[in-house]
């Protein structure tokens, strides 16, 4: 079967992904208020995994409804610390007060996935990896600052686990495919399930 799909976002690493499963794909990014979103999620005792899903389908629902011959792909990342959300930082400063925060901590992405057709969803999923970060000094982290740059402000944890990043970290549980944003395994699973790719 050949059908036509879109990813629901314009993330880097994301599209990456699949281009590297080689699977033919439009991006089109959601334009959804994800604070929204999160907030009334949040309000109502969701846990991050439940958010990280519900993000996910409402960006693939988003872009189905406007786009309705195609099968969406929308996936979403949170990071949780406890009971702790953090977002993308918005400046340098505040990626160092993030990685103080999980500096010597185990914090978790959760990342939730969503396939919509035609305004519905059919399937989802969430898949969560557990990040040790190793104890930093203040000298490190100015040094890693100035070597990853501007860049860490395009990821919620303010690391690039496939740069210079992985240098923060001690240990990890979860798959590499769910740091980056997309769990492809299980995306590839669902799509086979929903007949959209070859089994």
């Amino acid at each position: 079967m050949t059908a036509k799909l879109i990813l629901a976002s314009k993330s880097a690493s994301r599209r990456a992904l699949m281009s590297g499963a080689g699977l033919a794909y439009e991006a089109i990014g959601a334009e959804i208020d994800e604070r929204v979103t999160e907030a009334r999620l949040t309000s109502n005792y969701a846990r991050p995994h439940e958010i990280a899903v519900e993000l996910a389908k409402a960006k693939a629902l988003w872009v189905s409804e406007r786009h309705d011959d195609a099968y969406v792909i929308g996936s979403d990342q949170v990071l949780s610390l406890g009971a702790r959300l953090f977002h993308k930082p918005l400046s340098l400063g505040e990626a160092a007060d993030h990685i103080r925060a999980m500096a010597g901590n185990t914090h978790h992405l959760n990342c939730g996935v969503a396939v919509a057709f035609r305004g519905e969803i059919l399937w989802s999923d969430v898949s969560i990896a557990a990040m040790t970060m190793r104890a930093i000094s203040p000298s490190f982290l100015q040094a890693y600052l100035d070597m990853a740059g501007p860049d860490i402000l395009q990821s919620v944890g303010a690391y690039q686990f496939e740069g210079p990043g992985i240098q923060l970290f001690e240990e990890i549980e979860g798959d590499y495919f769910t740091i980056l944003g997309l769990p492809m395994l299980k995306l590839l699973a669902g799509l086979r399930s929903l007949g959209v790719i070859d089994a």
